[in-house]
């Protein structure tokens, strides 16, 4: 029998919490041990009853898991149990750790020098800068970036590490096998390459939305520190804020417009004492990392040309009217021509000039917003 079929089974086996089956793997050695003891041995151990014990002794998904197996080969799949010693020593010590994860790409992702970068799926401009700045910047300082491959934040942050040319960690709610969202199939393939693709869920399993605080924990058990760039009061990267105190991690946070409502998320964690961060430094320098190299400043990639579209001219004022309509979210051209009390044909021609400027961005539907 494939090694690897006990771990799989084990699982799969419906009604007993990751605790125990951890308690079991560790008690008996392996999970191929687990499934040869007999039912009485196994209800030796606290907390095993004589139903999860039967339930151990009845699998039957030996189909199930075979083809699993199957699919692990044909893609490449690497499986790392909990009592390997691939297994990442950050991830072993949290409060009920996966038993098993499923990688593509590289096999121990998360160490001393890993940091997650999480944040709102409806980020803004200034969001999603930040967020690609922040993931580029740590890791050009030797830190691997941490994140969930969401839309926003999570995928700046990810393509900023990528950029840099270091290796990022993306955490599914889905099966390893599964791209979401499907528009990140280039990054998708990209981390595969340089760096790791982790999830606890079996191949196939869809993106469904009880499955994403689920895999809060482990975007924060991988890292040292979670950094929230964006999130509103209601966003689950406050989940995986959450997950990182109750398991000693720092948590960071990114300050940003005061009539955004997505700085209310990071708002709040600072007033309840999170660590106000502005850069990359920040963060290796209160973790006591020993940066690899340290990343270009600001100033310093503008007077190159790099991380920005160049700085714009003196804002005309007529189009400075414009830009005092638009605010930190999105505005239609409808409100937009309202606020600065212009023709529409001005409004759109002066918004044309700032588009091009690298002022204003164009969003679909004929939505506006601050560069």
């Amino acid at each position: 029998m494939d090694p690897r079929y006990f771990s799989l089974a084990l699982n799969r086996v419906k009604g007993i919490g990751l605790g125990i089956k951890r308690n079991l793997v560790e008690r008996f050695g392996s999970a191929r041990e687990v499934f040869k003891a007999a039912p009485r041995g196994l209800t030796r151990m606290q907390g095993v009853g004589p139903a999860m014990a039967e339930a151990i002794a009845s699998f039957s998904s030996e189909k199930a898991v075979m083809e699993e197996i199957e699919g692990i080969d044909r893609l490449g799949i690497k499986l790392v149990a909990w009592e390997d010693s691939a297994y990442p020593e950050l991830l072993r010590h949290i409060q009920n750790p996966p038993l098993l994860l499923y990688v593509r790409g590289e096999v121990g992702p998360g160490d001393a020098r890993s940091v997650a970068v999480v944040g709102a799926r409806r980020a803004s401009s200034y969001g999603r800068r930040t967020s690609r700045k922040m993931g580029r910047d740590l890791a050009r300082l030797g830190v691997c970036v941490v994140s969930g491959m969401a839309r926003g934040i999570d995928t700046e942050a990810h393509k900023g590490a990528l950029e840099a040319g270091r290796s990022t960690i993306a955490v599914l709610g889905c099966g390893v096998d599964v791209v979401y969202p499907p528009e990140n199939k280039g990054v998708y393939q990209a981390i595969m390459q340089n760096g790791s693709i982790v999830s606890e869920f079996p191949l196939g399993t869809q993106p469904l939305p009880g499955n994403f605080p689920v895999r809060n924990r482990l975007i924060s058990g991988l890292s040292r520190a979670v950094v929230i760039v964006e999130a509103t009061e209601r966003s689950g990267s406050l989940i995986t804020a959450g997950f990182a105190l109750d398991q000693g991690r720092e948590v960071f946070a990114v300050p940003g417009p005061i009539d955004s409502a997505r700085s209310a998320g990071p708002h709040r964690l600072i007033r309840d004492g999170a660590l106000l961060v502005r850069n990359a430094s920040d963060i290796i320098d209160e973790l006591g990392i020993e940066p690899l190299e340290r990343p270009v400043s600001s100033d310093s990639e503008e007077s190159r040309g790099e991380g920005t579209r160049g700085a714009p001219g003196p804002i005309s004022g007529e189009a400075s009217a414009i830009v005092e309509a638009l605010g930190c979210e999105p505005a239609h051209i409808d409100d937009i021509v309202r606020k600065a009390e212009r023709p529409p044909s001005d409004v759109l021609r002066l918004l044309m000039t700032l588009e091009l400027d690298g002022i204003v961005e164009q969003r679909p539907g004929k939505w506006f917003v601050r560069a």
